[in-house]
């Protein structure tokens, strides 16, 4: 039997928002945003590229939820990482998108790093 990972799940604060920024600034994909009228919620999943894991946006939906968004991970590590093509490209588009870099552009033995906040 062979398995993936399908979706990794992302708390946010606003689905419209969170669009935005993982397709507006970041060049993500909508994969789809469907609204589910039982539980009053959208189903919205973001992709950064044709195939492979997917972010679902999940609204908080309570105060106890609401208070991870931004510290989904817990401890101040890196939660998510992405992988390109052309690091450089992608590094200047997202600077001129006014993402905020944390930690500027490294190399390191495993390729160059930079780090930028999210949401």
């Amino acid at each position: 039997m062979r398995r993936s990972l399908a979706h990794v799940a992302l708390v946010v604060r606003d689905y419209d928002e969170a669009i935005g920024f993982y397709v507006g600034k970041l060049g993500f994909d909508l994969v789809e945003d469907s609204y589910q009228p039982e539980q009053d919620k959208r189903w919205v999943v973001v992709r950064p590229g044709a195939d492979g894991c997917s972010i679902l946006l999940a609204r908080a939906s309570d105060a106890h939820q609401a208070r991870y968004i931004g510290d989904q991970a817990r401890g101040g590590r890196v939660f998510l990482f992405l992988r390109t093509d052309d690091f450089w490209r992608d590094y200047r588009a997202f600077r001129d998108q006014g993402i905020e870099f944390v930690r500027e552009p490294k190399a390191q033995p495993y390729g160059i790093v930079a780090v930028f906040r999210d949401l």
